[in-house]
């Protein structure tokens, strides 16, 4: 099998035999962007000489962790002191950051090589980036991650990092048919990253496998690892179909419900999840909090350079700066209380299962997709976790979604692995 079509978990066991070199997994994945590059544009920089570079000291060096030699690529609005950082914006053309964000540092410090940056949507926000999805170019890869997700996707680099605010993590992950994680909101340090909106803002990371999640994410939340051998129990199982429901199309119905009977098969015990009462406006008015924070996030941009804000963009900050102080506070209350009934309610599940998004990626590049199956989960703060599973119409993957309860990470990720081994 070529290098950049292992697995992050299988890289590394190989890396750590010394049956591969870090320099020649950099290069057999500088190679695939080379060749593919030109179709898919998952990329807004790479110096292929500094990577090779990189790989070639890390091979010198002792193995400072599991992740010693592993490529990464970096969502766009993530700092790196050694890479330009753009944010997907013209403001920012050339712009080059003096130090590395939190997240970034702490991988380098366990031993990651920071392949390159991968295209964000304009301040992970809108338009779309000029990413195509690696399964049918004419499609959307989704957003703002699209980069991370596609570059993943397409065996260009087997791990990245992405950013959610609403559903930025999970849905590109589901429509490129790779495996992802929005951890616990808080689990990774934001500092280095451009802020879209402060208390939805939340660090995921891209995989081929729930194992590579796991190995990603040990040095960024500095929680174990968790131990996936020896899982004899079942989980209980919360089917939630959500108040958007309707919106999901027939394929993605039907796919939820195939895996839910597979599950059940398999010994889970599935019954159905309502909600806690109000629930349903967290999923209908999740712009209200990251409208007024993200108008505010960007106060020195629209002041500044008013010129240089996309002509989707601006509106959208526009309509932030009319939502009230009031209404803010109010629906982050309401939030609160919502998060509180959520987590009394989960004690009696092991997860929820519910779609990662309406349905295949949509054959339109002028969108990255409704992100209406993940905003209300990014405002509950819980962890998310996105797994293939089923095609849709036109052939292009589809995922499942997995909720854990809030800081119950390492626990969702076991069952995650249990649900993908068994799907």
């Amino acid at each position: 099998m070529e290098p950049s079509r292992l697995s992050a978990a299988e890289a590394a066991k190989r890396l750590e035999a010394r049956e591969l070199t870090c320099e020649a997994l950099a290069a057999a994945c500088l190679e695939r962007i080379a060749a593919r590059e030109e179709t898919v544009r998952a990329w807004a920089f790479v110096d292929r000489k500094q990577v090779l570079e990189q790989a070639r000291a890390l091979d010198r060096m002792a193995r400072r962790g599991r992740l010693h030699g592993l490529p990464f690529g970096v969502k766009d609005v993530i700092d790196t002191a050694d890479q330009p950082t753009q944010y997907g914006s013209p403001i920012y053309r050339g712009h080059q950051p003096r130090a590395d964000a939190a997240c970034v540092a702490l991988l380098r410090n366990a031993g990651a090589l920071i392949l390159g940056k991968t295209h964000t949507t304009e301040f992970a926000n809108n338009p779309p980036a000029p990413t195509r999805n690696p399964h049918d170019p004419r499609h959307t890869p989704g957003g703002s991650s699209s980069g991370s997700a596609a570059a993943v996707a397409d065996f260009m680099v087997p791990l990245a990092l992405g950013t959610q605010t609403g559903g930025s993590v999970i849905r590109p992950a589901a429509f490129c048919g790779v495996y992802a994680c929005k951890p616990s909101f808080g689990s990774i340090n934001r500092g280095g990253m451009k802020f879209d909106a402060e208390s939805l803002d939340t660090i995921g990371v891209f995989g081929r496998s729930v194992e590579d999640l796991a190995l990603a994410l040990e040095p960024l939340t500095s929680r174990p690892s968790p131990v996936f051998a020896g899982m004899e129990n079942k989980p209980r199982i919360g089917l939630c179909r959500t108040p958007s429901w309707r919106d999901a199309d027939e394929a993605t119905q039907a796919n939820l419900e195939a895996a839910a009977q597979a599950l059940a098969k398999a010994g889970a015990r599935v019954h159905n999840f309502q909600l806690p009462p109000g629930s349903e406006q967290l999923f209908d008015r999740h712009k209200v909090i990251m409208g007024y924070e993200n108008a505010r996030a960007l106060a020195w941009e629209y002041f500044n350079h008013p010129n240089q804000i996309g002509a989707e963009l601006k509106p959208r900050l526009d309509e932030g700066w009319q939502v009230g102080r009031d209404e803010y506070d109010a629906l982050r209350a309401h939030a609160s209380r919502c998060r509180g009934a959520l987590a009394d309610a989960m004690r009696e599940v092991d997860f929820l299962l519910t779609p990662s998004a309406r349905g295949e990626a949509p054959r339109d590049l002028a969108t990255t997709g409704d992100p209406v199956f993940n905003r209300a989960w990014t405002l509950f703060g819980v962890p998310c976790v996105t797994i293939p599973f089923g095609k849709g119409p036109h052939g292009l993957p589809l995922g499942i979604q997995l909720i854990g309860a809030y800081d119950g990470d390492s626990a969702l990720l076991r069952w995650a692995h249990w649900a993908s081994r068994t799907l």
